[in-house]
């Protein structure tokens, strides 16, 4: 019977102002070691442990590579480093971006669960998109506790509802109510027996998707109810993250096609004069066709429509 000593907190959009929130209630002497992701940019110093040691009865720390784990203490994912939780230690990974992030919600919730099994309790927070959510369900797979802030007091509630939609939850809750429900569970004993359909390993099936990073191949790989995108290298996507990456490469695409055309033309007309008049001709021809195909893709993105992924 474990206590749910490990928790994994991911936020992204407003996740600032909602973990500055729950750790300014924390007692100093939580029997628990907390790990807290937040989306940061990859070449910006972070002060989240300055801003959050403000109020924080329990000391906030950027995570180090090698640093030990301890109970009473939180520590904080770096700024272009994945934050890998191991046992007894935690380690900075600099492997593939995964939802296009690093640091990764799921990667810190998946290697908590693979570590730390049913002693952990994962938290999503508020955000955009669904990152977290694969890394959640692979918590509760472990046997530990999944946790959702109550997307109706969320700041972006994405992330939350993401996770509702996808799995089931252990506890939905408020902010106000984080700090004594992380509290009630590290100090009280719990189980949660693993189902057989949890215990078995998913396999992924090959699709006929490249991946938007590094254009290699995909599987799709069962997730709860959703579903998580998988390239060779080790990007990984949620469907909404991969909908969204797929629609940019597409732009992305369709925009080098149109700058290809126009070079083209470009180029036939600078060359006609240098042929005899039949080439020449051609060339122009040419040049006139690439003009306006290039023309029609323009007009095509000009008319895309978008759309939000809620």
């Amino acid at each position: 019977m474990a206590k749910r000593d490990v928790i994994v907190i991911g936020a992204s959009s407003g996740g600032v102002d909602a973990l500055h929130t729950i750790v300014s209630q924390l007692p100093a002497d939580l029997p628990a070691a907390i790990f807290a992701v937040l989306h940061l940019a990859p070449r910006s110093k972070s002060y989240l442990p300055e801003i959050l040691n403000r109020t924080s009865r329990m000391p906030a720390v950027q995570a180090q590579d090698g640093m030990p784990i301890e109970h009473g203490k939180l520590y904080l994912a770096a700024p272009d480093y994945h934050l890998i939780v191991e046992r007894g230690h935690v380690h900075l990974g600099s492997g593939p971006r995964e939802q296009h992030q690093r640091p990764c919600i799921n990667v810190t919730f998946r290697s908590a669960a693979q570590a730390y099994g049913e002693r952990v309790a994962g938290a999503i927070l508020t955000g955009a998109l669904d990152d977290g959510v694969a890394g959640l369900w692979e918590v509760q797979r472990h046997g530990g506790v999944a946790i959702v802030q109550n997307p109706e007091e969320a700041a972006v509630p994405s992330m939350p509802l993401s996770a509702l939609r996808e799995m089931e939850a252990d506890f939905v809750a408020n902010l106000a109510d984080m700090a004594s429900l992380f509290a009630r569970l590290a100090g009280q004993d719990g189980h949660r027996p693993m189902t057989p359909a949890l215990e078995a390993e998913m396999e992924g099936a090959l699709t006929d998707l490249t991946c938007p990073d590094c254009r290699g191949t995909i599987w799709e790989v069962p997730r709860g109810n959703g579903l998580e995108y998988r390239c060779r290298v080790g990007h990984a996507y949620s469907s909404k993250a991969m909908l969204a990456e797929h629609s940019k490469a597409q732009e992305n695409a369709l925009y080098s096609a149109v700058v290809a055309l126009e070079e083209g033309a470009s180029l036939a007309n600078r060359l006609a004069e240098r042929f005899e008049p039949e080439i020449a001709e051609r060339l122009r021809e040419e040049a006139r066709e690439r003009a306006a195909q290039a023309k029609m893709i323009r007009e095509m993105l000009l008319k895309r429509r978008s759309f939000r992924l809620e």
